[in-house]
């Protein structure tokens, strides 16, 4: 019989994480299959749940970015759990123990379903803006001059780039996130100067877009076009800041079709991501 003061939370291995992005997979959340790899590289730390008679029954992600920002997600509840008050007492003993793990004041960031935004308003999380995806069909597109493949020479170039649009120094994060299987990663030059990049991967259902930053809406459409290009005639899905009105315009003109839609909210009152060169968001899991 569960009882759910016995539970205490505990920190998960790989195996368990990879147990979590299983259960996005089969909720719909459309991970792709090495999502889970880069996640664990980017903080082993990160990871905690329930387990209840040497089983996973519970898990969420708590990313700290070193210690200056933190970002909630992969929160799950296996199906025949639910409805016993194990989610609420996770979610808070999660919250609880990012603060512990991040610099005071802090914030922490998360992607909330509608149905679940008012429980977390409770917990303190404001809403800040939507967080919209869409989906439209691969193909080909004339590649523009500006626009090549990122290779590994580029990495700290993009690293200064990914600080400047994300707000927060992601370096783990994105040496493994670039090297991700079944992906191809796209630069838009002017001259000496990164103006934009992009990344596209193979997900469980079609392919995804994830993150894409640029300067302006023009470069973020070449970059848009440079992913279209990797999947022909397949489904490709952009997560956009419904704030940033240029990304709106974007996924308006290629016709792209309205999937479902989060709130990007806040808890603390420190240092916010700027919105304002992100055309499509990296990843719902960890921002």
């Amino acid at each position: 019989m569960l009882n759910l003061e016995e539970l205490k939370l505990k920190k998960l291995d790989k195996k368990g994480l990879n147990i979590l992005v299983d259960w996005a997979a089969t909720e719909g959340w459309n991970p792709g299959k090495y999502d889970f790899e880069v996640f664990w590289e980017t903080d082993p730390d990160g990871f905690c749940g329930f387990y209840f008679e040497g089983e996973l029954i519970a898990g969420g992600a708590i990313i700290s970015y070193n210690n200056e920002y933190g970002f909630m997600g992969l929160f799950i509840v296996r199906p025949d759990f639910r409805g016993k008050g194990i989610g609420e007492k996770l979610w808070y003993l999660r919250r609880d123990l990012l603060k512990g793990r991040l610099l005071e004041g802090a914030v922490i960031g998360m992607d909330g379903v509608e149905a679940m935004q008012p429980f977390y308003e409770k917990g303190g999380f404001e809403i800040a803006f939507r967080d919209e995806r869409y989906a439209c069909t691969g193909k080909k597109y004339n590649a523009s001059q500006y626009v090549s493949l990122i290779d590994s020479q580029d990495f700290e170039m993009v690293r200064v780039y990914d600080l400047k649009c994300f707000g927060f120094d992601r370096k783990t994060f994105l040496k493994h996130w670039l090297k991700i299987p079944n992906s191809n990663s796209f630069k838009f030059m002017e001259g000496d100067e990164l103006r934009g990049y992009a990344l596209i991967r193979k997900v469980e259902d079609g392919f995804k877009i994830g993150p894409l930053f640029a300067d302006s809406d023009k470069i973020a459409e070449e970059l848009y076009k440079a992913c279209l290009n990797c999947a022909e005639g397949q489904s490709v899905f952009l997560d956009i800041p419904v704030t940033n009105k240029g990304a709106v315009s974007l996924v308006e003109k290629y016709n792209a079709k309205y999937v479902f839609e989060c709130a990007r909210m806040y808890h603390g009152k420190g240092r916010k991501p700027d919105m304002h060169h992100v055309y499509g968001v990296t990843t719902f899991e960890l921002g």
